[in-house]
């Protein structure tokens, strides 16, 4: 989606709000011994009260209305009332959603305690990575540029990103164009659009870089088991640092 008008802006840092504070209450109520399905409830909640629908279940048809994955599952997770959040759990909420035609996304990976020290640096790295991306995403810069600073920033600390899963457009559905990879895909000749609304969320990994879908469709895992982690925000692209739409405030 492009921003063209003050309404579109409006609409856009609406749901955006929306996602934001959906999520922010999500992790506060997030606990160990609590089932996945038990926090989706919770957003699901949080975003009717706000008059606003799940982007997975209306795009998608996604039995679930956030998307919560733990560990070694990377994306897609699916609420259910047999997954329960443990003690040292890495878990990620990933919350889009949609209201008045204009669509916003967001995620977050955080670490139930006790927080092993491997996975705190992990999260630490992936939040910065995120910060990586937003510095470099400027109006005509070339997407694998993007992803080429994000690609190094997390290899130099460590970590692995992981291909396949991307950060792309949004704002008038959940998924458009451009694809915003986080590693350096040099054959993705596109620019990034002034007053483009996109999503940028590095994936990254404790070893591999490639995923796996489950048989239930939906559930995305490591390859090798390795524990994964998201950061994710909606943003607007301008000529200078983009604007940050999934913000609370």
């Amino acid at each position: 989606m492009i921003i063209s008008n003050q309404a579109d802006l409006k609409g856009i840092m609406a749901i955006g709000r929306i996602c934001a504070l959906t999520l922010q209450h999500m992790i506060a109520h997030a606990e160990v011994g609590m089932s996945t399905a038990q926090l989706d409830r919770i957003g699901a909640d949080f975003l009717a009260k706000h008059h606003a629908r799940s982007a997975p279940i209306l795009a998608y048809r996604f039995p679930g209305h956030t998307c919560i994955s733990i560990n070694d599952e990377v994306a897609h997770g699916i609420p259910s009332t047999d997954k329960i959040i443990g003690a040292g759990d890495m878990v990620n909420i990933d919350v889009s959603a949609e209201k008045d035609g204009y669509w916003a996304d967001c995620g977050m990976s955080i670490c139930m305690p006790p927080i092993a020290p491997e996975r705190q640096k992990m999260l630490d790295i992936t939040r910065e990575a995120f910060d990586v991306a937003y510095n470099h995403a400027k109006a005509g810069v070339w997407v694998y540029d993007v992803g080429r600073a994000v690609e190094k920033f997390v290899i130099r600390n460590g970590f692995q990103v992981l291909d396949q899963l991307a950060g792309h457009g949004v704002g008038r559905s959940i998924h458009e164009e451009p694809s915003i990879p986080n590693w350096y895909y040099r054959t993705m000749r596109q620019k990034l659009s002034e007053n483009g609304v996109v999503t940028l969320e590095p994936f990254i990994s404790m070893r591999t870089r490639t995923i796996m879908r489950m048989p239930d469709g939906w559930t995305l895992k490591t390859s090798d088991g390795s524990v994964a982690a998201q950061f994710e925000h909606t943003v607007i692209i301008t000529k200078d640092k983009p604007i940050l739409v999934t913000v609370a405030s």
